[in-house]
C-alpha cells in the first residue's frame, strides 16, 4: 500500500513514517506543508494520505484543505486526517460526499500502534474510521437523532454509533457482547429503514454513518 504522509512536525513525521515502513506500507512521500501534499499526490498516485488538520503558514485548517483538493485530482484517494484537538465540524466535511475511504483520529491514538494501523487499512480500503470522541461530539449524548434515524431501535443505533468509528461487525460483536450474526441483522435492519439498497456507486455503511452524524 502506498502512502503519502503530510505533518509539519519532522519528528512526528519520520516517526510515522518509520512506524509504517517497518509494517510493510511504502511511504513514497512525506511532506510538511499542504502545497507539498498535493503536489506529492499529484506526482505519486499514492492509496492513502495520512494528513495533520493544522499546517503552514498559518496552522488552521491548511491540511484539510489540501487533502480534499488532493482528492479532487485523485479521485479515490483514501485521506486519514490526524488531529490534536476534536474538530468535529473538519470531520463531517471530510465524510460530506459520501464516498468513503476517509478517517479522523485524534494524534494521540497513534501511541496504539495496532488500532492506527487497523484503521489506516480501513481507511484504504474504502471504509470510515472516527475517532470516537469526534462521534460523541457529533452526536449529543442521550438525543435521538430526527428523520429516518428515529425509527432505529436503541440497539440499532449503538451499531451504527460503532460504525461511525470504523468497527468491523467482528468488533462491533465484541464491544456489544454479541454474535456478528446479530450484528449483520442488526446493520441489515438500519440499511432497510434508511433506504440504503445495494448499489456498486455506493458505500452503504458510509451513507448510513453520514446520515447519522448529520442528523444526530
Amino acid at each position: 500500500m502506498r502512502v503519502v504522509i503530510a505533518e509539519d512536525l519532522a519528528l512526528l513525521r519520520e516517526g510515522l513514517q518509520r512506524l509504517l515502513e517497518d509494517r510493510g506500507f511504502e511511504v513514497v512521500a512525506a511532506v510538511g506543508d499542504g502545497d507539498a501534499l498535493v503536489r506529492a499526490v499529484t506526482g505519486h498516485k499514492p492509496d492513502i494520505a495520512v494528513v495533520d488538520v493544522r499546517m503552514p503558514p498559518t496552522f488552521r485548517d491548511e491540511g484539510l484543505r489540501a487533502a480534499l483538493v488532493a482528492r479532487e485530482r485523485l479521485p479515490g484517494l483514501a485521506i486519514l486526517v490526524l488531529s490534536q484537538y476534536v474538530e468535529p465540524t473538519y470531520a463531517a466535511e471530510l465524510l460530506a460526499d459520501g464516498r468513503g475511504g476517509a478517517g479522523y483520529l485524534l494524534k494521540e491514538r497513534v501511541s496504539d500502534v495496532g488500532d492506527f494501523v487497523d484503521a489506516l487499512r480501513r481507511v484504504a480500503g474504502g471504509g470510515t474510521a472516527l475517532d470516537p470522541e469526534v462521534v460523541a461530539q457529533l452526536v449529543a449524548p442521550g438525543r435521538r437523532p430526527d428523520g429516518p434515524l428515529n425509527d432505529l431501535t436503541p440497539r440499532e443505533l449503538e451499531v451504527i454509533g460503532l460504525m461511525a468509528e470504523g468497527r468491523s461487525n467482528k468488533g462491533i460483536a465484541e464491544a456489544l457482547v454479541v454474535t456478528p450474526g446479530a450484528v449483520e441483522k442488526h446493520i441489515a435492519a438500519i440499511f432497510g429503514k434508511l433506504g440504503l439498497t445495494t448499489s456498486p456507486a455506493d458505500h452503504r455503511r458510509v451513507l448510513a454513518v453520514l446520515q447519522y452524524l448529520q442528523t444526530g
